[in-house]
């Protein structure tokens, strides 16, 4: 019984000594440890690798056989992973785990805290090879990175214009559909390109 409630409690009172990390079971301590060593029982049959658990190679097996066994009960979208599941879940439940200790922003997945987190540290890891510039993140580096390649990715099916974002597609789209309150943005937009 004790055992079992260390589940409850998330005490892991059994810590490995090469990397400290920690477990709620002596065995699972142990099982850990073999891979300190180098010591793997079960052995991928489709490329070799080698893997201290048999739970561990089966789930790797997966990657060669493309079995997505996890399926989303409300799109039904399917997933290789339970965790993957129940955190792409998050986007019906609409659940946040995750929150801003300095504005209280909630996110449902950790990565999108941690890039929110740069505008309160104002940390731009992400660097343009070309000319310095700096970003936050790696999408931004991307679209900036089109002014050196000349990249126009996005164009217009009505008149063919190219366009480096989706945003200043859409924006002169709505002149081919009528919106003439866009027309000056339109120029300036022409003009930004």
């Amino acid at each position: 019984m004790k055992k079992h409630q260390r589940i409850h409690t998330g005490e892991k009172p059994f810590r490995c000594s090469d990397c400290g990390m920690s477990f709620s079971y002596t065995e699972a301590l142990k099982a850990h440890q073999q891979m300190h060593i180098g010591y793997n029982l079960y052995c991928c049959s489709d490329c070799g690798k080698s893997f201290s658990f048999s739970g561990y190679m089966k789930k790797h097996q997966q990657s060669h056989t493309g079995e997505k066994p996890y399926l989303c009960s409300d799109c039904g979208k399917s997933f290789r992973f339970s965790g993957d599941m129940k955190k792409h879940q998050r986007i019906h439940t609409g659940e946040k785990l995750y929150c801003c200790s300095d504005c209280g922003k909630s996110f449902r997945f950790k990565n999108n805290l941690l890039t929110h987190r740069q505008i309160h540290t104002g940390e731009k890891p992400c660097h343009c090879s070309d000319c310095g510039k700096i970003f936050r993140t790696k999408n931004d580096l991307r679209v900036h990175q089109q002014i050196h390649s000349g990249e126009k990715p996005y164009w217009c099916s009505d008149c063919g214009k190219h366009f480096r974002q989706a945003g200043a597609l859409n924006s002169h789209q709505r002149i081919h559909n009528g919106d003439k309150v866009h027309v000056n943005s339109e120029r300036n937009l022409n003009l930004a390109l």
